[in-house]
């Protein structure tokens, strides 16, 4: 199945800073790894263009839109968070992104020859609360794109899939009022954002996995909370937050998956779905360099079932 890849140089000027996890080698680590396993000559590969401040405001209040617009330096950096570093090109790359998760969905949802895509952009965005930057993340790019077949495309519902090693505590705060939308998450616990466990309602899926886990155990978790919540649900259209940190290798946190548990989760997702059901895939964590880039190319060999 042709997959389309969605990715762009400017990704690059979004600015955190020496030494920070989020960086610009991120997404030239992946397309580097692509080229190498000649996986691009398999993907549609595509520009995307940047959404508006306005059309942000989706899944965002006004307010915090504009007050991230005026923290945006016009040089060096500014710190939002503990943890979330911006430089002048931040928020033209952030409404890039954004744009990608966007248009991908309409590439799936379209006649336009694709069922299947993949982001390979930053910054990432399953932290960013409605009112709020988070996390390394700006937008919520996850949500943009579940909304977008929701509002644009007709489907009456639509599923996240979350495997970054952090819980989405941005995309859940967006949807969990919405029972279109499934939120399904695997995550370390405790570790940041520390969500709350008790009292969540049914299309919101939390998956705590304790510290150490491997392969067997994720992939337990997954058959015994997605595939089922899948099944009860029956999602017209599916976004991944396609985070590779769970990797064992991976410096912030405590998992020890490989690149054939991502693999392995994407086709028994897809396998779970009725043919023809859209698919995008949007890029969360993953911070060493080649188990990210290994993890994201077994994620989209499977996507363009490769």
């Amino acid at each position: 199945m042709t997959c389309a890849y969605y990715s762009h140089p400017d990704c690059a000027r979004h600015d955190t800073g020496p030494r920070h996890p989020e960086r610009p080698e991120r997404t030239r680590a992946i397309h580097d790894r692509f080229t190498a396993d000649g996986l691009l000559d398999w993907l549609d590969q595509r520009a995307p263009v940047p959404l508006t401040l306005e059309d942000v405001c989706r899944v965002h209040r006004p307010d915090y839109v504009s007050k991230l617009a005026r923290s945006i330096p016009a040089e060096g950096l500014a710190t939002l968070d503990p943890d979330t570093v911006v430089g002048p090109h931040s928020l033209d790359t952030a409404l890039l992104a954004a744009g990608a998760a966007v248009q991908a969905m309409d590439a799936v949802c379209g006649d336009g020859g694709v069922k299947r895509a993949f982001c390979n952009m930053r910054p990432p965005g399953h932290h960013a609360e409605p009112d709020r930057a988070m996390g390394f993340c700006l937008f919520g790019n996850a949500a943009l794109a579940a909304y977008r077949a929701i509002e644009a495309h007709g489907a009456a519902r639509v599923a996240i899939l979350d495997f970054d090693v952090h819980h989405g505590n941005g995309t859940e705060a967006i949807v969990a009022g919405d029972r279109r939308i499934l939120y399904a998450s695997t995550f370390q616990y405790p570790l940041f954002p520390f969500p709350d466990l008790a009292g969540r309602p049914d299309h919101i899926v939390k998956t705590p996995l304790s510290a150490g886990t491997d392969g067997t155990g994720f992939r337990e978790a997954v058959e015994r909370d997605w595939l089922p919540a899948l099944a009860s649900f029956r999602p017209e259209a599916v976004v991944f937050s396609a985070g590779f940190d769970a990797h064992r290798a991976d410096p912030l946190a405590q998992l020890a998956l490989d690149e054939t548990d991502f693999g392995w989760v994407t086709s028994t997702v897809l396998d779970a779905l009725p043919a023809g059901v859209p698919v995008v895939s949007v890029l969360e964590g993953g911070y060493d360099l080649q188990a990210l880039a290994h993890g994201a190319a077994a994620h989209v060999r499977a996507l363009a079932g490769l």
